[in-house]
């Protein structure tokens, strides 16, 4: 069963979503080849709205093919470029908790995540909220392999006009070929921490 008919057999699923932004500059020099940012998101049911539930593994378990499926599309929509950064995230709807689509992006779902894209060392930077339909968030990004890469620190913001409706999660990923164009507030590169990774 592949990925995506896990996601479908365990979720309601209502909606894919995908998005790419291909950026040349900032107001600096113009670059030959763009930051690619992409998220990957996927709408489905919340079986918890409206009530208080304790036991939310109904929604942890079956997170890895979430994890997969969402990673493999991210990956996908940025054409074959290295993954640098990845994060991950994604906003319950009203009638639901916060806490609904934090237990769909727990530590299952990013060890999935992180297969799907390649591999990764460093912890995924996320972020979650209680939301009406249209909010919007920002995911967050940073390097796969060490968390503090100052140069890779940063976001992508992605809001659909009915997502989430009350009764559901928007669970998203995002992907990055690179850092922040004209970065240049020091700190530790990408190859310095590859090289220590090396050694």
């Amino acid at each position: 069963m592949s990925a995506e008919d896990a996601v479908r057999s365990a979720y309601q699923v209502r909606r894919w979503v995908g998005l790419v932004e291909e950026t040349y500059h900032e107001g600096g020099v113009v670059e030959s080849e763009p930051l690619v940012k992409a998220v990957a998101g996927v709408v489905i049911r919340n079986p918890f709205a409206g009530r208080y539930e304790a036991d939310l593994s109904p929604l942890i378990d079956p997170s890895p093919a979430l994890g997969t499926a969402l990673g493999k599309r991210a990956a996908a929509l940025l054409g074959g470029r290295e993954i640098q950064s990845y994060g991950k995230g994604g906003i319950a709807g009203l009638a639901g908790e916060q806490e609904h689509v934090v237990a769909c992006v727990t530590s299952v779902f990013g060890d999935a995540l992180r297969e799907a894209v390649g591999g990764g060392a460093a912890w995924i930077s996320s972020t979650t909220k209680t939301a009406s339909a249209g909010a919007g968030i920002d995911i967050p990004l940073a390097f796969k392999d060490e968390v503090y890469v100052r140069s890779h620190y940063d976001a992508i913001h992605v809001a659909v006009p009915d997502v989430p409706r009350p009764d559901e999660l928007f669970i998203c990923v995002a992907v990055a070929s690179g850092g922040r164009l004209h970065h240049r507030v020091g700190g530790m590169s990408a190859e310095e921490a590859r090289a220590a990774a090396r050694a």
